[in-house]
């Protein structure tokens, strides 16, 4: 197998590694997290305390993941243009300390809510109501992140694009999940009422990365040489 081929193929298993990781962190908080009810939010969390520590542990891997993911991609694609595969790299490390350091929301909502005696001084429904709260600070960060995501995923589209060993239809599809991204960052943050518009942004962005991490994985890179 040559080397490029097998950066290509080292790459998808991160991408995986990265996606299997986010979706079960993901999946945690969907299951026990209550939208606008911080007592049910409070109850499954304790009912499930090592599943909700198995979600925080999932995300932490998946920043490693994601950090591996944008060097892999970097050692496959700088052949294309060095400097635009730095750009990649770059806007990939930007989304690291954000990814990492949100994760301290999740770990409130189980400090708060865990009984500790130095908590007393507030009444069980505060302590419930600031663990969704810091849970709510969770979702706005990784919406934060968004911002890393899209214009990371605009260089990397661009070089697939131009590689000549990767299909390009993939490139064109990283690039419009880029805009994707960068729209569901604007209206999150700009126009919290429209949030079905993200929406079609989302599912672009899905398509996208799952036909490049599964491309890479079963076909590699095309030539035999860097």
């Amino acid at each position: 197998m040559n080397s490029l081929n097998k950066t290509a193929r080292i790459a998808g298993f991160i991408y995986l590694g990265n996606v299997i990781t986010g979706i079960f962190g993901q999946v945690v908080r969907s299951t026990l997290v209550v939208p606008a009810d911080a007592a049910a939010t409070a109850k499954n969390i304790l009912a499930s305390e090592l599943l909700f520590r198995l979600g925080i542990v999932s995300d932490l891997i998946m920043v490693v993941f994601y950090l591996l993911m944008g060097l892999a991609f970097y050692v496959l694609l700088k052949p294309v243009n060095k400097n635009v595969a730095l750009l990649m790299l770059l806007m990939n490390l930007a989304g690291v300390p954000m990814l990492g350091m949100n994760v301290l929301n999740q770990f409130a909502t189980l400090l708060l809510i865990s009984g500790a005696g130095y908590l007393t001084v507030f009444g069980a429904d505060q302590i419930q109501a600031l663990g969704l709260l810091f849970f709510n600070l969770h979702e706005y960060g990784y919406s934060m992140a968004v911002i890393s995501w899209g214009f990371y995923l605009l260089p990397l589209g661009y070089l697939v694009f131009k590689s000549g060993y990767l299909p390009k239809f993939l490139g064109v599809l990283l690039m419009l999940a880029s805009l994707g991204d960068l729209i569901q960052f604007f209206q999150i943050f700009l126009l919290p009422a429209y949030e079905a518009i993200a929406y079609p942004g989302l599912g672009v962005a899905l398509i996208a990365e799952f036909s490049f991490c599964f491309w890479l994985m079963i076909k590699g890179a095309k030539t035999a040489e860097v």
